[in-house]
């Protein structure tokens, strides 16, 4: 079971906050068992991430997440412009822009366990990075053939999330939840706990059933919107249901499919839910996201990055059609071919 993570969001627009992150991300690998090489590195990725930010982008956000599973932390890097001219020549290690400590993107490659960079002249580039205990050629073995990303975000102004998110794995199939407590704040984010603690306990089970269990744990909650996907890797089908505005989307190169659920809001008042049951076809991406993100959005700047890391898919979802006023969670789940 994979219990989703949340990103602390750091506007880099000072050299301050860069500090602030750094000293963020060392407190969050508390308990992980780290020696002080492996936190060197997380330091060190840290400083050149936001440095580039401040330096060179406009808008520039450091997203910093705690994956507790594999021992790791990820460093996302956003902003908003002007893109990278010959990002090939900034890949190499030792060119950089400016005067870094790791001088250039090519150090936090190889100081990264995990690294996948995209930009585009004038959009903006994302990165995504994540440090491992242990040396940084360690890779992590995922219990079930499949990638998960996610970025998932407090409103503005909430120190909690209202969201909520969970991945039960098993070798043959993949069940999740996206939750969004009503509202935002402490009292939205007992809600979705709730409810993906619930998840855990029925994951596997008929994805209508799932939410009804949902529905009656919520009970002394605000109550929250759900939707529960139960993905057959053997039969390429995925299965779904849910109550209230949880979007999804099934997408590849020729293929875009919305998931579709049924009004209401689990904990409060629901229909008996129904279960849909689409194909998945080959190379497809199973994307959620609550209604931070717009609900009418296209994919067009997505697509040549469906092969790539999740969290890049989500992390230019989130950057491009944010209402920057709610909660936001984006989870993409890709099929390793």
């Amino acid at each position: 079971m994979i219990a989703g993570w949340t990103h602390a969001v750091f506007p880099i627009n000072d050299a301050s906050r860069i500090g602030e992150a750094r000293r963020y991300a060392a407190q969050a690998i508390g308990g992980m068992e780290w020696d002080d090489d492996d936190a060197g590195r997380l330091a060190l990725v840290v400083t050149e991430l936001g440095t580039n930010l401040l330096h060179h982008a406009q808008q520039g956000r450091l997203l910093i997440a705690a994956r507790t599973a594999a021992a790791e932390i990820e460093i996302v890097a956003v902003d908003d412009g002007p893109g990278i001219e010959n990002l090939p020549r900034y890949m190499m290690d030792g060119v950089s822009s400016g005067s870094t400590p790791g001088t250039g993107l090519g150090a936090v490659k190889r100081l990264a366990n995990d690294f996948d960079v995209h930009t585009v002249v004038p959009d903006g580039t994302v990165c995504v990075a994540r440090i491992r205990r242990g040396r940084p050629d360690f890779r992590y073995v995922r219990p079930a053939p499949l990638h998960v990303g996610a970025i998932c975000v407090a409103a503005p102004g909430e120190r909690e999330c209202g969201d909520a998110w969970a991945v039960a794995l098993a070798p043959d199939r993949v069940c999740a939840i996206v939750a969004d407590g009503l509202g935002h704040g402490p009292e939205a984010a007992k809600a979705s706990s709730a409810a993906t603690q619930a998840f855990a306990r029925h994951a596997g089970e008929d994805p209508g059933d799932v939410v009804q269990c949902v529905h009656q744990a919520l009970q002394a909650t605000r109550g929250a919107a759900v939707c529960v996907t139960d993905w057959d890797l053997a039969g390429a089908t995925l299965a779904y249901a849910g109550a209230g505005n949880i979007n999804g989307r099934l997408l590849s190169g020729v293929f875009d499919k919305s998931i579709v659920t049924q009004h209401g809001t689990a904990g409060a008042q629901i229909r008996r839910p129904g279960v849909a049951t689409t194909e998945v076809p080959r190379y497809a991406l199973v994307l959620l996201h609550s209604d931070g993100i717009e609900s009418r959005w296209k994919p067009d700047r997505l697509r040549p990055v469906l092969q790539r890391d999740p969290t890049l898919v989500a992390a230019i979802l989130w950057r491009d059609h944010t209402r920057h006023r709610d909660d936001v969670t984006v989870v993409v789940l890709r099929r390793e071919e």
